[in-house]
């Protein structure tokens, strides 16, 4: 018995050794790679997309996809026809740039990292469904 109890006392102490080394590589994974579009002041943003009132795809002029998360609903984005990008005085649009929702709100983004775009619109069908023909 008492094998046992050295034995269990052991594997407990090997494992809160253990613990912290656990923590360091959790932390040490890296995030996802933030982005940045440079020069949108001047032109830098080609297109952009809502994805309804949480986030924003953007495409730089190179054409390569952004997404951009925002801190909370961003209200009318989903409608608007046009909007404004706040990139500060550095030019960039990136995580610490808003977008400016005429007539509605400012909408701070959280995060802005690269992504594959906006998903595609799936085509209607060409040939509509044959109704069933029904007498009275």
């Amino acid at each position: 018995m008492n094998t046992s109890i050295t034995l269990r006392r052991s594997l407990a102490a090997a494992l809160l050794a253990l613990a912290p080394m656990g923590l360091c590589l959790a932390e040490s994974k890296p995030a996802a790679a933030e982005a940045s579009i440079p020069f949108a002041n001047h032109g830098g943003i080609r297109d952009w997309q809502a994805d309804s009132e949480r986030g924003l795809w953007v495409q730089a002029n190179n054409r390569k996809w952004y997404y951009a998360r925002f801190m909370g609903p961003c209200s009318g984005l989903a409608f608007a026809t046009h909007l404004g990008f706040d990139t500060g005085s550095q030019g960039n649009f990136d995580r610490w740039s808003s977008v400016v929702v005429p007539g509605r709100q400012r909408c701070a983004v959280q995060t802005f990292v690269p992504s594959k775009g906006p998903p595609k619109k799936k085509k209607a069908n060409a040939t509509a469904a044959p109704q069933a023909a029904g007498g009275m």
